[in-house]
C-alpha cells in the first residue's frame, strides 16, 4: 500500500521551487517499479506517514552518522557545505551529526549566516515570485503531503527578523541527494530532516559554506 500511495504522489507532483530545477535524474515516464523501488516502507508520523528510503540505493556517505568536526562554529550550529553536499550539527565534544543533502544548481546556491526562524511540520508551501517569473506555469499553492515540495519537515531561515526564503526541507526525490539540481533550497531526505527538526530548536545558528566559505 505505501508504494502506491508514493508512487502515486510522485507522479502527479509537479517540479517546483525548492524541488528540482530541471528533470531528475529518474524521468516521470519511468517504469512504476522505478519508483517504488526507493522506497522499504514507512514511519509513523501525523498527519502523513513518512516514506523511508532504501538507503541501499544511496552512496553510503550521505547516510545519517557521526563524525569528527573540527570546525569553529558553536554545538548547536547547523553548517551546510554546498560543495561536499553535506549537513553538519555541531556537537559538544569536536563531533557533528552528518547528513547527506541535496543543493541547489550553480547560479541558484545561496551562501551565509542566517538563524531558523520558524520550523514547520508537514508543511504547505507557494512559489516566490522569483520562481514563478522564471516557470510561470507553476501552482500558485500546495497543501501538505507526500507530493509537497517541503516534504515532511522543513526550517524556515531568517536574518534581522525577515524569511529570507531559503529552507532546509525534506524531498520526495531522493536520488537528487548528493546532488546540485534543485532551485537553491537545501533538501534531506524525509527521515533525516524529521530527525534534525528533533534537534534543532527555533534561533539555531545556520552557516552555508561555498568555497570553504560562509560569509558574502
Amino acid at each position: 500500500m505505501i508504494r502506491r500511495l508514493i508512487l502515486g504522489a510522485l507522479l502527479s507532483a509537479s517540479l517546483s521551487a525548492c524541488q528540482t530545477a530541471q528533470q531528475p535524474s529518474v524521468p516521470v515516464e519511468a517504469a512504476a517499479d522505478d519508483y517504488a523501488a526507493w522506497y522499504i516502507g514507512s514511519m509513523p508520523d501525523k498527519p502523513f506517514d513518512v516514506p523511508l528510503v532504501d538507503r541501499r540505493r544511496m552512496d553510503a556517505k550521505y547516510a545519517k552518522q557521526t563524525v569528527t568536526y573540527e570546525g569553529p562554529e558553536k554545538p548547536g550550529s547547523i553548517v551546510v557545505d554546498i560543495d561536499e553536499r553535506m549537513l553538519y550539527l555541531v556537537q559538544p565534544d569536536r563531533t557533528a551529526i552528518r547528513y547527506g543533502v541535496g543543493v541547489g544548481k550553480q547560479g541558484f546556491s545561496w551562501k551565509g549566516m542566517a538563524s531558523v526562524g520558524r520550523k514547520g511540520v508537514w508543511p504547505a508551501w507557494s512559489p516566490t515570485k522569483t520562481m514563478v517569473g522564471i516557470k510561470p506555469d507553476l501552482p500558485r499553492f500546495r497543501e501538505a503531503g507526500l507530493d509537497n515540495p517541503l516534504g515532511a519537515r522543513a526550517l524556515y531561515l531568517y536574518q534581522d527578523g525577515r524569511d529570507i526564503l531559503f529552507r532546509i526541507h525534506g524531498t520526495n526525490e531522493p536520488w537528487s541527494i548528493g546532488e546540485q539540481v534543485s532551485s537553491g533550497c537545501v533538501r534531506m531526505l524525509n527521515e533525516d530532516i524529521v530527525d534534525l527538526y528533533e534537534r534543532v530548536p527555533v534561533g539555531a545558528t545556520v552557516y552555508v559554506k561555498r568555497n570553504g566559505r560562509y560569509r558574502v
